[in-house]
């Protein structure tokens, strides 16, 4: 029996579900609230993922199914993401509206993404950004109701939850974050279940996040930084593109490069520091925390 851990909402049983489905022999969801659902401050990279780890270290579960977006650059010692399944679409969507162009000048616009809203207002600084937090249903019925003019959420998200009918737009003008429409399953490193989860691994969507992580990382990025980071295969074998910028969206900086896999996220880190990415960021988690 492996026991999945997972938290409790719509949208990560599903995930956890479509996972448990691909491991052999038998399984058991075990649904654990996190301090991201109990309100914990968005600047909280581990809200998400941090009571699923102490699940694991303390074998109450073998296995926890993350976003992979969620999962901090740094995991705790003695814990490993032994598997990336096969990624879904990673892109940002627009619900409400069929496209960013067509909202009025002045219109509001809900996410509850920093990296969503500073990429928002680089693109136009007309909109008005309103927080809007709450899963997915809790955000729809915010936008019904008239909370805001439209919505970004993951397309992801609405995929697995057969909710694909809310998109107006796919916003492919928008980076994603790290990690957007992979899963990450995380076990205990002597766990002994990497023969056991080989079927899960995707070699592609593996290559692809582990990149992404790696400029992340390599950056220095925080909560309280917008960053996004978005890795595809290519001719020459993963392309990334990267962008970073203020809060308000007054400042960023963009990069691509097409290379082979191993060391792609650092090298492009290096690229945009070089622009001035770090100290764009510094100012980035001022403004937020001034």
């Amino acid at each position: 029996m492996i026991r999945v851990g997972t938290r409790g909402s719509e949208l990560a049983l599903a995930q956890a579900s479509w996972v448990a489905a691909r491991i052999p022999g038998e399984t058991r969801l075990v649904p654990i609230t996190t301090s991201g659902d109990r309100g914990a401050a968005a600047n909280d990279k581990a809200r998400w993922v941090s009571a699923l780890e102490r699940a694991l270290l303390a074998d109450e579960i073998d296995i926890a199914v993350h976003s992979a977006k969620d999962v901090p650059s740094e995991l705790p010692a003695g814990l490993e993401l032994v598997a990336f399944p096969s990624r879904a679409d990673a892109w940002d969507v627009l619900c409400g509206a069929g496209s960013l162009s067509e909202l009025p000048e002045g219109a509001r616009v809900g996410t509850s993404s920093l990296r969503r809203a500073a990429q928002l207002r680089a693109l136009r600084e007309d909109l008005e950004i309103v927080e809007l937090r709450g899963n997915v249903d809790t955000r729809l019925r915010k936008l019904a109701h008239g909370h805001a003019d439209a919505l970004v959420l993951a397309g992801a998200g609405l995929e697995r939850l057969g909710r694909s009918s809310e998109i107006g737009a796919v916003l492919r003008q928008l980076v994603p974050a790290a990690g957007q429409g992979a899963l990450a399953v995380e076990a205990r490193a002597d766990g002994g279940l990497s023969d056991t989860l080989a079927a899960l691994r995707d070699p592609e969507t593996t290559a692809c996040v582990t990149a992404e992580r790696e400029l992340v990382h390599a950056l220095g990025a925080t909560c309280n930084t917008p960053v996004g980071a978005y890795a595809r295969p290519s001719a020459d074998g993963v392309e990334l593109e990267a962008w970073v910028g203020l809060p308000d969206g007054s400042v960023w900086i963009a990069d691509r490069l097409s290379d082979t896999p191993a060391g792609l996220g650092r090298a492009v880190a290096e690229r945009m520091a070089g622009a001035g990415a770090r100290e764009l960021l510094a100012r980035a988690e001022e403004m937020v925390l001034s």
